[in-house]
């Protein structure tokens, strides 16, 4: 039963998420965190950071951790293969619809309706792990963090991989 709740953790998230790994974060620790109990949110959120700061896609790198976690080598590919394979079929159909119409106003409109969404869910995402942070840290450090990413990303335009690397750093020696 365990791997088949594995497959079904991995395989709805991916399916549903347009947009990538990113835009499957938020459905991929619903399912993890709320539905099965398997993490926390601050483990979640550990195991999220270590995978954005490692090359390669987001999703399938938690799908490895979390079904290593939960039941083993076994349950590490059910749920990598649940990540990747359903996905990777659904995206070769898609694509060769898109392809066939992408002049059409309806294909350029929904993408213009979806993009939106998947930022709100990014958004939603970044509140809850600045809350965790908060609940964990306190204010003072959530707040100091927040605004260093901030301006590494934006006004130094330091490479993402190096802020995550120096958050887990510090957060690590200091928190």
């Amino acid at each position: 039963m365990t791997y088949f709740q594995l497959f079904l953790a991995f395989f709805f998230p991916n399916i549903l998420a347009y947009g990538g790994g990113p835009a499957a974060i938020p459905l991929i620790e619903h399912e993890v965190v709320q539905k099965y109990g398997w993490m926390t949110k601050t483990e979640f959120s550990e195991v999220f950071a270590l995978a954005n700061s490692l090359p390669g896609p987001i999703a399938t790198k938690m799908a490895g951790y979390i079904g290593f976690e939960v039941a083993g080598i076994l349950g590490s590919m059910v749920a990598l293969f649940a990540t990747v394979a359903p996905s990777l079929a659904l995206m070769l159909l898609l694509l060769n619809l898109l392809y066939k119409h992408r002049h059409s106003l309806r294909v350029k409109r929904l993408s213009s309706y979806v993009l939106p969404a998947i930022a709100i869910l990014m958004l939603s995402l970044t509140f809850d792990f600045a809350k965790t942070s908060y609940e964990l840290n306190n204010l003072i450090p959530t707040i100091l963090l927040l605004a260093a990413s901030y301006f590494a990303l934006e006004k130094f335009k330091i490479h993402p991989a190096f802020v995550i690397l120096a958050g887990l750093l510090i957060g690590g020696l200091f928190l």
